[in-house]
């Protein structure tokens, strides 16, 4: 990321032993779940309530990921994931996010594409308005 991190949304992770491998080091695919959880957690905080909007049958979905996985993160690391929205188009959202140490060293990096899609139907729908009007 190009801007202050101070500017991101952060979301801390403390590592557990369920997050590791055979070699004591986080297993690759819970990057995935600490990203998630943490585009999750920032719509939280902006007034999204993911629940009603699969009232109304519309959901988020990653369409794809760029992953780069730069340094170990191991077992009782306390690193913290930074999150931006660095596009909102119509029906897609674009996140870039890393995985930092107390450092501000970047274990890992990811550019997140979100679609919005109709929950019936499974194909992309419009953002509602409503998702990212000032509350």
């Amino acid at each position: 990321m190009h801007h202050s991190k101070s500017a991101f949304f952060r979301f801390p992770v403390t590592i557990y032993y369920e997050d590791t491998d055979a070699g004591g080091v986080v297993y690759h695919s819970n990057y995935l779940k600490f990203f998630e959880r943490a585009r999750t957690e920032m719509l939280r905080e902006q007034g999204v309530c993911q629940r009603e909007l699969l009232e109304q049958k519309i959901g988020f979905v990653v369409r794809s990921m760029e992953i780069d996985f730069l340094k170990a993160a191991r077992l009782d690391d306390n690193l913290v994931v930074l999150t931006q929205l660095t596009e909102k188009r119509k029906a897609s959202l674009i996140y870039c996010q890393e995985l930092v140490n107390p450092h501000e060293e970047v274990l890992c990096r990811a550019i997140v594409k979100v679609a919005c899609i109709d929950m019936q139907k499974m194909k992309p729908q419009g953002i509602p308005d409503a998702v990212f009007s000032e509350k």
